[in-house]
């Protein structure tokens, strides 16, 4: 019998659940926790949010597999994950007021460690956009210092680790069609027309 089984009972849930925030809260203190995560909906679908104490290190969207993506970051961050709301409060509450309308610009502290090189680059770039523009692959590859590397340009788009906060779905291509997007088509155009409204 599983943990989650012995407590099958509303009042048993509620133990377990203060369980599991007793748990954060002692990890947290004692440091040993180096990616929190928790989920929040959104108008484009329930995203993923994962911080380390340096800051948001990851969002990722229902479609790229949430299972996954702990995965990848065990391996390429630390095994040492937990379901830890509290860290992401302050990301949760400006997602919501950008969902709203009532926020332009994040001002949350970013971890870029799943960017490097060019890539990352381009992802210090994409916050140059101003909110409701869009611009090109091809700008975005000349402001990151590559101009002919328009491809490049979009694969990093492709694999931004912080969508939303760090805008890619503003990167379009030369003729104005809107490109891929990490979130699916429908996410990038819900993101823009918010945006425009």
């Amino acid at each position: 019998m599983s943990l989650t089984d012995a407590f099958s009972s509303s009042d048993d849930g509620a133990r377990l659940a203060d369980l599991h925030a007793r748990l954060a809260q002692r990890a947290e203190q004692e440091e040993v926790l180096d990616v929190a995560y928790r989920t929040v909906a959104s108008p484009v679908g329930e995203l993923l949010l994962a911080a380390t104490p340096r800051g948001l290190v990851r969002i990722a969207y229902q479609v790229q597999g949430f299972e996954q993506v702990l995965t990848d970051l065990a391996t390429s961050v630390s095994p040492r994950i937990l379901r830890a709301p509290a860290r992401l409060d302050g990301a949760a509450r400006e997602l919501e007021e950008y969902f709203a309308g009532r926020r332009r610009r994040f001002d949350l502290p970013l971890d870029l460690q799943l960017s490097e090189g060019f890539r990352r680059q381009v992802v210090q770039q994409l916050p140059q956009i101003d909110y409701g523009a869009t611009v090109s692959y091809t700008e975005i590859a000349r402001r990151a210092g590559s101009a002919r590397a328009v491809r490049a340009a979009g694969s990093a788009c492709a694999r931004n680790p912080l969508p939303v906060v760090v805008p890619c779905h503003r990167a379009v291509r030369s003729d104005g069609a809107l490109g891929g997007y990490v979130g699916g088509l429908a996410a990038k155009r819900t993101l823009l027309e918010l945006e425009a409204a």
